[in-house]
């Protein structure tokens, strides 16, 4: 009678070693293909995030040149009452664009924060050469 471990043994002396190179390069496409999803889900994590910056980026623009638009006229009028025109409405500029050089920080600083390299990834793959080096320990 033959023990479960006999019989595995049988197995691995009769395997060839063409068969374990199957075995290995079956096994390497299947941790390649898991890399490389692995892969997308980081990217679409960080892509994501460079949407959202983009988006605030887009909305504070928008809402800049409706601002500037709308608000810079009514300032305008209300300040020719006080002033010359010319120089109401080059006060309201200069108001304008200290709003728009904040906006345009804060988004840009946004930006900064995304990560294009997908570090879990790397890391994985490191690891995995390292143990392609050195299976053993």
């Amino acid at each position: 009678m033959t023990t479960p471990h006999q019989h595995r043994s049988e197995d691995v002396t009769e395997t060839s070693i063409g068969e374990l190179i199957g075995d290995i390069s079956n096994d390497l496409s299947r941790l390649f293909r898991q890399e490389v999803e692995l892969a997308k889900v980081e990217i679409k994590e960080e892509a994501g995030k460079a949407g959202k910056a983009a988006g605030m980026l887009g909305v504070a623009g928008f809402a800049g040149y409706l601002a500037i638009v709308l608000l810079s006229f009514a300032v305008v009028f209300g300040l020719s009452n006080v002033m010359d025109p010319g120089w109401a409405a080059l006060i309201v500029a200069v108001v304008w664009a200290a709003v728009g050089a904040v906006l345009y920080v804060n988004g840009r600083k946004k930006l900064k924060t995304v990560d294009p390299v997908p570090r879990r990834t790397v890391d994985t793959i490191k690891e995995d050469a390292q143990w392609l080096k050195n299976p053993t320990g």
